[in-house]
């Protein structure tokens, strides 16, 4: 890693120092197992989550205003979480 920010240290000193402070987080990836990986890769669990968001709302129609479709919407997301944290896991831990 400390190549990667050598040699952009000298041309881009802002993107060598951005490449310290970010490049480990964004390979903690790698960590988690081949499974795991294969599934964050593809967008299908925030697809199909957009998909439930937009089923749910086409129910109520018309909202009074913003906080009561924010409301449900964040209602929908803490089911979803809920799921995920119980029995129906997407990305189950694999010890």
């Amino acid at each position: 890693m400390s190549k990667l920010v050598n040699k952009y240290a000298q041309k881009r000193p802002d993107f060598s120092e951005w490449l310290e402070e970010n490049i480990a987080q964004g390979l903690t990836v790698f960590s988690l197992s081949e499974n795991q990986r294969r599934k964050l890769r593809t967008t299908n669990m925030a697809e199909r989550q957009m998909k439930e968001i937009k089923r749910r709302t086409k129910v109520a129609m018309i909202f009074p205003n913003t906080a009561s479709a924010l409301r449900l919407i964040s209602a929908i997301l803490k089911e979803q979480d809920e799921a995920w944290r119980n029995e129906r896991r997407y990305l189950p831990n694999e010890e």
